[in-house]
């Protein structure tokens, strides 16, 4: 047999191999263009909501602004009718009808908007040493040591007595004031440094800085927190026993900037998982005529296992459906067994500092596209739903064929880590399922990694899928 020349090896390579080329390479200067646009649009978006509730807010204000009404079951739709549930202001539906019979199933993409950061506990503030403190309990996975010496902003609700709600966003303006967990000094911490890593801080080491200015008095103790207290109250209204009926959340209050000298990447709080969210949300408002009802969802808990009345374990994602089905006098049941679903969560990037982490030949890369992960869990693949061959086969063919860049990859390497994302319990209601996601860097740290390139991916995969 002939040997073949390097032309020829070159040109069955090409036929034979997976391709898996930077995303830049394949992009034409437009296309970067309108991905460094969409990023623009992506980064101010991050800075204005930055909590599941701000999110919920801000794009319910936008579905309304486009014509979307608020369902309500037994209502008339029709094709290109657009509609939205909000669901306790901290997790949001949306829909386009299609054309085709809904019977036939919708297509759906699930994100979550929730991401790690500190809750204030239910008495939260309190007085050492005349500073003045508020006590968090963290929510969802992080490294604690991660979030000291960092500045913090504070967003939320109080809900007083009478039922009267206060919004709470402090710290992101240029004028305000920041917020600090302190950490002590390397001459000082020769015994802190002997712990293992999780607890070089501890869970109840994580206290908020809020002030250190006393009442003006000289009768009594707790003077800071007096004046503290009374501050609040000017500003908001409100008692220290308010603090039982309210949700205050620390997060950093870093603005989401670009990075490096080419401005290539996305460095944000709370890219997991708005990376995908907000392409989600993006990608519901550009289908206008789908053949399949377009329905995405945006969700609360996901953090923390996707438990309560607005995370992906409880029903309200399956009675909505249900509704939606009885809208045409449909059958919810046969309507869920017949749709598809993208969940739109982030994927673990290749950090070539912490290379061991990862298997080469299945993670996913920067600027390689949005990954699809056929399977999450732990171990034995623990917690997923693993994905069937002919849905991905399906996946790839419409991702292919709407000229998506996209990639594949596992969370880590086999029996190291692992985890979860709401995949699992939309396949529980007999819907074909894949996760889909952005690489991320430094996930769930205070400030974490994307590329432009990924996100823009994102969009397109979402926007195709939804309109397939």
């Amino acid at each position: 047999m002939p040997k073949k020349t390097k032309d020829e090896v070159k040109a069955l390579k090409e036929q034979l191999f997976a391709q898996n080329r930077h995303a830049a390479q394949r992009m034409d200067e437009l296309e970067l263009q309108t991905c460094n646009k969409f990023c623009e649009d992506y980064k101010a978006f991050m800075n204005t909501a930055k909590t599941e509730r701000e999110i919920n807010a801000f794009v319910i204000d936008e579905l309304q602004k486009q014509g979307y009404q608020e369902f309500q079951p037994g209502m008339k739709l029709h094709p290109g009718d657009k509609i939205y549930l909000n669901n306790r202001g901290k997790a949001v539906i949306m829909a386009t009808i299609g054309t085709a019979d809904i019977r036939e199933g919708v297509r759906l993409c699930a994100a979550h908007i929730d991401s790690p950061r500190l809750d204030m506990k239910q008495h939260p503030l309190y007085e050492n040493q005349e500073i003045g403190y508020f006590k968090t309990h963290y929510y969802g996975g992080i490294k604690k040591y991660q979030w000291t010496t960092v500045p913090l902003s504070l967003h939320g609700v109080i809900v007083k007595k009478d039922g009267s709600k206060v919004t709470v966003r402090i710290g992101e303006d240029e004028e305000d004031p920041v917020f600090y967990i302190t950490d002590l000094l390397p001459h000082l911490a020769d015994e802190q440094m002997r712990r293992t890593a999780p607890q070089i801080i501890k869970g109840e080491e994580l206290n908020i800085v809020i002030g250190s200015m006393p009442f003006k008095s000289d009768n009594g103790n707790e003077l800071v927190k007096l004046a503290l207290m009374k501050l609040l109250n000017e500003k908001y209204g409100i008692t220290e026993e308010d603090f039982l009926s309210a949700e205050l959340e620390a997060v950093p209050a870093y603005k989401a900037k670009d990075v490096g000298f080419d401005r290539s990447l996305i460095g944000a709080y709370g890219h997991d998982d708005k990376v995908c969210s907000y392409p989600a949300f993006r990608a519901s408002l550009s289908v206008t005529a789908p053949e399949h009802t377009s329905v995405v969802i945006l969700t609360d808990k996901e953090e923390t296992g996707s438990d309560g009345n607005t995370g992906l374990k409880s029903s309200y994602l399956k009675y909505f459906l249900c509704d939606l089905a009885e809208c045409f006098s449909a059958n919810g049941r046969a309507v869920m067994s017949a749709s598809k679903c993208l969940s739109a969560d982030v994927n673990a990037g290749f950090d070539p500092t912490f290379p061991e982490v990862l298997e080469r030949n299945n993670c996913a890369y920067l600027n390689h596209g949005v990954c699809v992960t056929k399977f999450t869990g732990a171990r034995g693949k623990s917690g997923t739903s693993d994905a069937s061959a002919e849905f991905v086969g399906e996946v790839r063919r419409i991702l292919d064929d709407g000229g998506v860049i996209w990639q594949t990859g596992e969370l880590g390497r086999v029996d190291l880590g692992g985890g979860g994302t709401v995949a699992a319990y939309i396949a529980n209601l007999d819907i074909d399922t894949i996760d889909i996601g952005v690489p991320v860097l430094s996930m769930h740290a205070p400030y974490e990694l994307v590329a432009k390139t990924d996100v823009w991916a994102a969009y397109r995969a979402f926007k195709v899928f939804l309109e397939s």
